[in-house]
Parts: structure tokens; C-alpha cells; sequence
């Protein structure tokens, strides 16, 4: 009996204890429940998420900021933007509308690099080699100039070693020099940047993860399908912009250059492919003009190359006008004649194509380039220019002769373009009338 009391004690005594703890876990619950004046996150915490971040930092990622407050403003997208286009064509001008602003890294004539390199290789063998080291320069790895160096082995290439660099605003300006500051718009006197101090590419590497917008021009991708795997990576989103000039200006500016070309022409001759039957030279003693009379061997390769330029340009305009699902909303044409006759408009159109503000300074930059005097004598230099004198000039530098032979290359991109062809010397040299009508692009 007295065995069971005790029994009957301890199971009292337990159920007692378990009421107090339910009770107790109760009462906890409650206040944890119920309103608590807590203390605000701490300033640091609700900092939003840096507006300027490099290229590779712009993925998700976890962040116990993200836990108080609203969330900071997304990463802005990086804007990746090739200028396709060939030689004379008046993209050294056009580059200069992205070199100049303040926001943009800019990279001209990269391939350059490939084609010394690999010279003496033709152009078409040389597009893969193009779209490797653009695809690694898209990405900020510098290093790549590094495989194309002519220096010889063991010779560490510097900013000062890649073409173009002794124009180039970001090369030029601080932090890598002291001559210029990149946020003021003005040209860059290469005899100033060329006593910069040479830095290593990894500084100039660091700078180009800083900028949201990276343009490159260039003149020797012929193929702008060679261009579609860049295109459609998602993690670079490439835009082209297709800078267009009438194809008898370009040929008479490349005749006009012909001994600083005869190089690259030699490499786009030999890109012709043997088993096309092609017309011959309607001036037939054209090769064998005398320099005096402005022909010579480099003459004659100045208006070769022209068959495979045009020959290019009509198939790149085919894709345009037909656009693959990669190049839908990602590519432009843009004519330099409406660049140069209407520079403030055509800039808003460009800028607005890759997500750019036209600031007043930029605005005031391209009116000032297409207001100069005249037309320059130099044919590798960006300067101010007469813009009626720069889209005429080639009616009365060219022969007839040699504004039929261009015309007869290049008769497939001029019509899409919207560039009339001439029926009669004086039509050419009548220059009251326009040769430019609405382009079918």
C-alpha cells in the first residue's frame, strides 16, 4: 500500500512539472510574439550596393544587407559595342565619339596586332584569330596582346606598345598619366601622350573593369556572321554598330592613302577567292600608270581591295536586312555621310543604341569635327573637317573610269545604302545634285 502511494506522489509530482514548463514555454512564445521596440540597423548594413562594379562582380551574391531595409538598386548591365567597319571609311572620326566620353573604354584597331603577327596570312584566315582576342579584350583580359607581341620573346608588351595608344584617352589620362583627365572632352596630342611613363597592361586592365560601357573599333573582321558566337553569349550581349561610307569615297581615300594601305591591301587582294570569274579593270592601262599620275602598283591594289570589301558588305548588309534571332536589337547602321551632314542627331541615335547620354560637351565635340575649314591633306589624322567637302570629295579626285570600276564591285551594297550611282562624268561633277538617296537599312 504504501509502495503505491509513493508511486502515485511521483506521477502527481511529474504532471505538476510538465504543466509549469508548458506554461512557461507559453509565456515565451507570447513575448516573443508580441511588438518589441528594437534598435535600427546599423548605417553600414542598409549602405545599397555600389553603383560602379566591375564586370565580374555584377552576378548575384549573398549579402546580409539584403535583410534590412529595401534592397539597393540592381548592378548596372556591362554594354559591350563593336564598331564593324573598313579602312577610309571615316572611323577614326567616329571613334573618337566614344574615346572622348568620360564613360567609356575604348580600344582601337586591337587586331592590328593579329595581322602583323600573323602576316603574311590573308584576311579571311585571319578571322578566328580576330574573334579569340576579342572575346578575351570584351572580357578585360589584356594579356592577349601579350600572344600577338612583334617585340620578340621574353619582351613584356606595355600600354605604350599597343596600337593606337598615343590617342587613346584612357592610356593618355589618369590614373596611368598625368597629361590628360579622361572626364574633359578634347583630342589627344599623341606627341604628349607618347612621353607618358609605359605601365603594365594590368593597370590598364584594372581600369577597364571600372567602366560600364567597352567599345572597340575595328576594320578587319570582313564577316559580321563571325561575330554571331559573341553575339549570343549571354554574358556578353555584344552590340554592333555598322559604320557605312560610300564605296567610291572609300576607294578614292584608299588611293589617297595607298602607300600607308599597301600592306593590309595586299592581304584583302589576297583573299579573293581564284575561282570567281571577275571582271577586269575598265581603265586597262590603270597598273601601269606612272606615280607621277597618281597609279603605281599600290594604286592598282587600292581599288582591288575594294571587290572583297564590297563583296564582304553585301553579305553582312543580307544578314542585316534578313536579321538571325542573335542579331535582332543588336545591330545598327550608321551612314558617315549622315554622321558629318548631321553630327547632333546622328550621336543621339549611336549614344541611345548603347544606352549613352549626349552630354553638352560631346554635343559641342561633334559639331566642332564636322565644322572645320576644309578637308584634310592627312589621311591618318582625326581633325576638324569641311562636312559638304568630306562627302563630295571623291566626285572630282576619281576618274569616271575608276568610279565605274567601284561602282561595278560594289553596285549590290550602293543600292541597298542608298548611294545612286553616277550615269555620266557630268552628273559626277555637278555637285548640286546629290548622289545619296533613303538607304533600304
Amino acid at each position: 500500500m504504501k509502495v503505491f502511494r509513493r508511486k502515485a506522489l511521483v506521477l502527481c509530482l511529474g504532471y505538476v512539472l510538465l504543466l509549469l514548463l508548458t506554461m512557461l514555454n507559453l509565456l515565451d512564445y507570447k513575448w516573443h510574439k508580441g511588438p518589441q521596440q528594437c534598435s535600427e540597423p546599423s548605417l553600414a548594413r542598409r549602405t545599397p550596393y555600389p553603383q560602379q562594379l566591375p564586370y565580374y562582380t555584377s552576378q548575384s551574391r549573398s549579402d546580409t544587407r539584403a535583410l534590412y531595409g529595401p534592397p539597393g538598386p540592381p548592378a548596372r548591365r556591362r554594354q559591350l559595342v563593336y564598331v564593324f567597319t573598313t579602312w577610309r571609311s571615316g572611323s577614326s572620326f567616329f571613334g573618337e565619339l566614344f574615346n572622348q566620353n568620360p564613360e567609356v573604354f575604348f580600344l582601337y584597331e586591337p587586331v592590328w596586332h593579329v595581322w602583323q603577327k600573323l602576316y603574311p596570312g590573308d584576311a579571311v584566315s585571319l578571322q578566328g584569330a580576330a574573334r579569340d582576342m576579342l572575346s578575351s579584350l570584351y572580357r578585360c583580359d589584356l594579356s592577349v596582346f601579350q600572344l600577338y607581341s612583334t617585340g620578340g620573346a621574353g619582351k613584356n608588351l606595355t600600354t605604350l606598345g599597343i596600337f593606337g595608344a598615343a590617342t587613346n584617352k584612357v592610356i593618355c589620362s589618369l590614373p596611368l598619366c598625368s597629361a590628360y583627365h579622361k572626364e574633359v572632352v578634347g583630342m589627344v596630342d599623341d606627341k604628349v601622350c607618347k612621353k607618358c611613363p609605359p605601365q603594365q597592361l594590368s593597370l590598364l586592365q584594372e581600369e577597364c573593369l571600372k567602366y560600364h560601357t567597352l567599345v572597340i573599333k575595328g576594320v578587319r573582321v570582313f564577316d559580321l556572321t563571325v561575330l554571331a558566337p559573341l553575339m549570343q553569349d549571354p554574358s556578353l550581349a555584344l552590340k554592333v554598330i555598322h559604320l557605312v561610307r560610300d564605296p567610291r569615297a572609300v576607294a578614292s581615300s584608299r588611293i589617297k592613302s595607298r602607300h600607308g594601305l599597301i600592306r593590309e591591301s595586299l592581304q584583302v587582294v589576297r583573299s579573293r577567292d581564284p575561282r570567281i570569274h571577275r571582271m577586269p579593270f575598265l581603265d586597262a592601262g590603270h597598273k601601269l600608270n606612272s606615280k607621277k599620275e597618281g597609279g603605281g602598283g599600290s594604286d592598282y591594289h587600292a581599288l582591288g581591295a575594294m571587290e572583297v570589301i564590297c563583296s564582304s558588305m553585301a553579305k553582312t548588309l543580307q544578314t542585316a536586312l534578313h536579321p538571325p534571332d542573335w542579331l535582332k536589337g543588336n545591330y545598327m547602321a550608321v551612314r558617315y555621310e549622315d554622321l558629318v551632314v548631321d553630327p547632333i542627331k546622328t550621336l543621339r541615335q549611336v549614344y541611345g543604341f548603347v544606352n549613352l547620354l549626349v552630354s553638352p560637351e560631346m554635343a559641342k565635340f561633334a559639331l566642332n569635327m564636322t565644322s572645320g575649314p576644309g578637308y584634310s591633306s592627312k589621311p591618318f589624322v582625326v581633325s576638324a573637317r569641311n562636312a559638304s567637302q568630306a562627302v563630295n570629295a571623291w566626285r572630282t579626285a576619281l576618274s569616271f573610269q575608276q568610279i565605274k570600276q567601284v561602282e561595278e564591285y560594289c553596285r549590290q551594297s550602293m543600292t541597298i545604302l542608298g548611294y545612286e550611282r553616277a550615269s555620266s562624268p557630268e552628273v559626277v561633277k555637278d555637285l548640286s545634285k546629290t548622289l545619296l538617296r533613303k538607304p533600304r537599312l
